[in-house]
């Protein structure tokens, strides 16, 4: 692996190879798919060594085989940095996790990767009742804690937390959230009500799922989805980059960590790309000018539990 994918202070890379929208299963027992394992393989060979899954993905299968392929290759364990996702529900609280709890579901997948521990845990979402998964939301983020206590995970956190879900655990174990994933973009710039300011201002390391939303999920063709994409057009003739290096880039300017996912392994030359620049800094704070001006708020997830804030934000 000539290149090296920086990583922030806490040691997470800048950038995830996410196996979700796209690879997302119906079924875990579908046949894995060979693609992905194609992507995962590639990614870490090219230095993309942050791989982001979760349980209701239903993709171990191709994480187990990709990590196989790559060890056999000379990768040690130790150079990928493995993200997993506790299933907890959504608010409908019809579905959740086959796992009895968050520590079950971490036990069995070290064991069946073969690997002795997962890089980074995550709660998947807020959703936790008592009455449908056996435990609360307290209880739970102890089960995560103590899958840290037993070196079965390096870094815990959440996902899709608002700010009201992070108070509720908060100071609850020894340990306080660590990550916090969630849907971020230009046209996104808090999935929840001062979600963002509230975890860099605690400590809590925000990643981004969906950062490039604004080029695949909005109207680019008038008002200020028009002037925002004029916009990126001017700093890609500026920079020399693509506009998804520059959106990727912006996320990154804002201490986030993105992840992206994608079916084209040479979209990895391109993601290189992304740490060979720096955006001025009014380029920044222009992108957030211009993204904020978008209504309504660009939201592909969560849109039942999350969607009544769109007018907030």
């Amino acid at each position: 692996m000539a290149f090296k994918l920086p990583k922030t202070e806490s040691g997470v890379p800048l950038l995830g190879i996410g196996s979700g929208t796209a690879y997302y299963k119906q079924s875990a027992d579908a046949p894995p798919n060979p693609q992905l394992i194609k992507i995962f393989e590639t990614a870490v060979k090219e230095g993309f060594t942050h791989l982001d899954s979760a349980e209701c993905y239903g993709n171990d299968a191709e994480l187990k085989a990709a990590l196989e392929n790559v060890t056999k290759q000379g990768v040690s364990r130790d150079e990928i940095f493995i993200t997993d996702k506790y299933y907890s529900g959504d608010a409908s609280h019809s579905i959740h996790s086959k796992y009895a709890n968050p520590y079950d579901r971490i036990k069995k997948l070290t064991e069946e990767l073969g690997t002795p521990y997962i890089d980074l845990y995550l709660l998947h979402s807020p959703f936790v009742s008592k009455e449908v998964n056996g435990f609360d939301l307290k209880e739970a983020w102890k089960y995560v804690q103590q899958a840290l206590d037993d070196g079965l995970v390096k870094m815990i956190g959440v996902s899709n937390f608002r700010v009201e879900d992070i108070e509720e655990i908060w100071n609850t174990t020894k340990t306080n959230p660590q990550v916090n994933q969630i849907e971020f973009n230009a046209f996104l710039q808090n999935q929840t009500p001062g979600i963002v300011q509230f975890c860099q201002s605690h400590g809590i390391l925000v990643e981004a799922y969906s950062p490039l939303a604004p080029l695949t999920t909005a109207d680019l063709t008038k008002g200020a989805g028009l002037e925002f994409d004029q916009f990126l057009t001017e700093l890609s003739k500026k920079y020399s980059k693509t506009k998804t290096q520059l959106l990727l880039r912006w996320v990154i300017q804002q201490n986030i960590v993105p992840i992206t996912t994608t079916s084209k392994v040479e979209r990895f030359e391109e993601y290189k790309g992304i740490f060979e620049f720096e955006l001025a800094e009014s380029d920044v704070e222009k992108i957030k000018e211009l993204g904020n001006a978008y209504k309504p708020v660009i939201r592909k997830y969560w849109i039942p539990e999350f969607g009544h804030y769109d007018a907030e934000l």
